[in-house]
C-alpha cells in the first residue's frame, strides 16, 4: 500500500476572478471544476488543472472574498514545486512572467514565482518517467507547459515528529535531509520538511490550506484505518462526489488528505471536456440550494473567456 504522489493541493484566495486570470491565462492551466467548499458551503471551490482534469495537476482554491492576506507558518505548506520538461522552458516562463509583472527569481534549474497574493511556486526542470499533465493554453507551447506537481515544502511545528510520521505511517521513503518521496504505481511526488519561522501563520489569501496525496481506490479504507487511531482529527472516509478521501493533521501541524486516484472523477457531472468548469456544479445533496449559491458566489469567467483575455474584475 503506497501513496501515489500528490493528488491535489488546496489553497485560499481572497479574489476568485483575479485568481482565475493568473492560473488560467498566465500559467496556462484551465478551470476543471467550479463548485463549493463542502465543509464551508458559503465559499467557492475552484479547481484548475490540465485538459483531462488529471489528478497530480489539480490546484484548487477556496475563495474568502476580501479576507486580508495570509502568511505561511508552522503547519503550512509554503512552496509548491511544478515540473518543467526542459531548460528552455525556464527562459519562456521568465520572459512571460516578467511581462506580467510577476515577482520571480531564477537559478540554474528553477524559477521561483509568487502569485498575486504571495503564494510561492517553484517551476523546476525535472526528469521524470511520469506522464506530463499539461494544459493547452494557446499562449503556452506544449513543450514549455507545466507538467504537474513534483513536490511541496512545508513548515513543521515539530520536524522530527513529522518526519517519523510520514516515513513510519505513510510509508514515504527518505531522500536526502528532511525530504521524503511518495511513489506508487501511477505517479510520484515528494514532501520536504522545514523548521518553522518565528512568525505565526495567518489564514488568508495566498496560503495553502491542505495537500492531498493520492492512493489506489481499493486502498482508501485501509489508509483511513491506519491514520485514524493516530490523528485526533481524522475524518474517516468522506464521499466528495468526485472522489473519496480522508483528512487528518500530521504531527507537524500540516493538514493532509489522502484521496483516491479514481472514482467518478471531475467528468462525472461534466462529460463535455471542452466546457468542463464553465458552470457551477454541485453534488446531488446540495442541488436544492443552487439558487442561493448562484446568487452569492462571485462570477468567474470560463476557461475560454480567460484564454481569450476577457477582462476580469477583482
Amino acid at each position: 500500500m503506497k501513496l501515489e504522489g500528490i493528488h491535489h493541493i488546496t489553497c485560499v484566495t481572497a479574489d476568485a476572478p483575479s485568481n482565475a486570470d493568473f492560473y488560467v491565462r498566465v500559467l496556462g492551466l484551465r478551470i476543471v471544476k467550479k463548485t463549493v467548499n463542502q465543509t464551508d458551503m458559503t465559499t467557492y471551490h475552484i479547481f484548475y488543472g490540465d485538459e483531462r482534469a488529471s489528478y497530480g495537476n489539480n490546484i484548487s482554491f477556496f475563495e474568502y472574498r476580501g479576507r486580508p492576506a495570509g502568511r505561511a507558518g508552522a503547519g503550512n505548506v509554503h512552496t509548491i514545486v511544478w515540473r518543467l520538461g526542459e531548460v528552455a522552458a525556464l527562459d519562456f516562463w521568465e520572459r512571460r512572467l516578467a511581462e506580467e509583472g510577476v515577482e520571480l527569481r531564477r537559478d540554474e534549474h528553477a524559477l521561483d514565482v509568487w502569485d498575486p497574493e504571495g503564494l510561492h511556486h517553484r517551476l523546476a526542470v525535472v526528469a521524470s518517467e511520469d506522464p506530463p499533465l499539461t494544459g493547452e493554453s494557446p499562449e503556452v507551447p506544449a513543450e514549455y507547459a507545466l507538467q504537474g506537481f513534483d513536490g511541496v515544502q512545508a513548515y513543521a511545528r515539530d520536524p522530527s515528529a513529522s518526519a517519523a510520521f510520514v516515513e513510519g505511517v505513510l510509508g514515504m521513503v527518505p531522500s536526502g535531509e528532511a525530504c521524503f518521496h511518495a511513489r506508487g504505481t501511477l505517479r510520484g511526488g515528494w514532501y520536504e520538511i522545514d523548521p518553522a519561522p518565528p512568525e505565526r501563520r495567518r489564514f488568508g489569501g495566498g496560503v495553502v490550506q491542505h495537500v492531498a496525496w493520492g492512493c489506489l481506490p481499493e486502498d482508501i479504507e485501509r489508509w483511513s484505518e491506519r491514520v485514524t487511531p493516530l490523528c485526533a482529527d481524522a475524518t474517516g472516509v468522506i464521499d466528495r462526489h468526485f472522489f473519496r478521501s480522508t483528512y487528518f493533521t500530521e504531527p507537524g501541524g500540516v493538514l493532509f488528505e489522502i484521496a483516491e486516484h479514481g472514482g467518478p472523477g471531475f467528468a462525472v457531472d461534466e462529460p463535455d471536456a471542452e466546457h468542463m468548469g464553465d458552470e457551477l456544479q454541485l453534488p446531488p445533496w446540495l442541488e436544492d440550494r443552487r439558487k442561493l449559491y448562484e446568487y452569492s458566489l462571485t462570477p468567474v469567467p470560463s476557461t475560454a473567456e480567460l484564454r481569450a483575455g476577457v477582462a476580469v474584475r477583482g
